[in-house]
């Protein structure tokens, strides 16, 4: 007979739902598995699977990282094109309506 050992309390596990979240407003396409994976940690922690719920937020935690990374150097392309488009766009008025 083993004696009993009291048992380690499970740390808590993050869903990372705001992440993801947040990372579906910037780069939908790659935030809707964050998403999902977000929403299956706390399913898992209360069906007693720990090691199942930690593999989920780390899914969740990757695809909200890289919908961040794409949304936010879109929005860096966008801007520096907009805004070199505009100087490009300026300069070439002023130097043709000079006389």
């Amino acid at each position: 007979m083993q004696p009993d050992y009291p048992s380690q309390p499970q740390q808590p596990v993050d869903n990372n739902m705001t992440m993801s979240i947040v990372a579906i407003i910037l780069f939908w396409p790659l935030a809707i598995p964050a998403i999902i994976n977000a929403s299956k940690v706390n399913t898992l922690l209360e069906q007693g699977d720990y090691a199942g719920a930690q593999v989920a937020s780390a899914e969740s935690k990757k695809w909200s990282k890289w919908a961040l990374i794409v949304g936010i150097a879109w929005i860096a392309i966008v801007l520096v094109c907009c805004v070199g488009g505009s100087l490009i766009g300026a300069m070439s008025n002023n130097s043709a309506s000079g006389y």
